[in-house]
């Protein structure tokens, strides 16, 4: 797939992770196109990728809509992104971590602490902090050294709610506590302890999980009060690349 059609998939991925496009929602190429200012090419081979990783249907006579996720469906991802997560702080664990991308999971921890010690989460936070956990989580699993392990972990990440872009920005201390664990994995992570590595990363993922269930109909309810089912002719955003905030 070349660049431009990889740029308008994760657009669109980004959309449905985010409510923009909701479930049951038809999705046509000339509309997508328009929108993005592309041709129909790079929107016909996103389609593709995107009916491919399950994020959106083909049906007769009705074209590409948008793939509903039952509750125990985000949940079934969670379970897999816990296991896959798991094993990839292990594997890098016992690989060893290169001094560049201790850097990087360190300065990630140090813009968490900063945006945290403010003591209150403030909605200007929300983007950066985002950023922030998406990179490290990232570089966890590219750290495992194993393409099939990153490639279903974005597989996993790509159902709707199961996605670590995906925060719920009302409660400190909830963040507080992820944000812990975050310093525990890495820590354990770079010091080679594969075994507490890959459970601390279990644990995390699983009680990601647990508050997205217990928060599943606020979320819902939020979107629906922010009217996230945004028309396809709608303002184009300023690039086709993605944002990690949440809406």
């Amino acid at each position: 797939m070349d660049t431009l059609s990889q740029q308008v998939t994760e657009t669109l991925r980004t959309w449905i992770l985010h409510g923009r496009l909701t479930p049951g929602t038809r999705v046509e190429e000339v509309p997508i196109a328009e929108t993005l200012k592309v041709s129909r090419t790079p929107v016909r081979a996103a389609l593709a990728a995107l009916a491919m990783e399950g994020l959106i249907d083909h049906q007769p006579k009705k074209g590409y809509l948008v793939r509903a996720f039952a509750l125990e469906d985000i949940l079934a991802a969670y379970e897999v992104r816990s296991v896959l997560e798991g094993l990839a702080c292990r594997r890098f664990a016992a690989l060893g971590v290169d001094d560049a991308t201790a850097a990087l999971l360190r300065d990630c921890l140090r813009t968490g602490d900063e945006i945290l010690a403010k003591g209150q989460l403030l909605l200007d936070d929300l983007a950066p902090y985002q950023q922030m956990n998406v990179t490290l989580h990232n570089a966890l699993m590219q750290g495992a050294r194993n393409p099939w392990v990153v490639r279903f972990g974005a597989q996993a990440q790509a159902v709707p709610f199961a996605s670590d872009r995906i925060m719920l920005w009302h409660d400190h201390g909830v963040i507080l506590r992820s944000h812990d664990d975050h310093h525990r994995i890495v820590q354990a992570v770079i010091d080679g302890d594969a075994a507490r590595a890959e459970q601390l990363m279990r644990e995390h993922v699983y009680y990601a999980g647990i508050l997205l269930r217990d928060n599943y109909q606020r979320l819902l309810d939020e979107r629906s009060r922010d009217g996230a089912a945004t028309a396809l002719t709608a303002a184009a955003p300023s690039s086709t690349a993605t944002s990690s905030s949440a809406p």
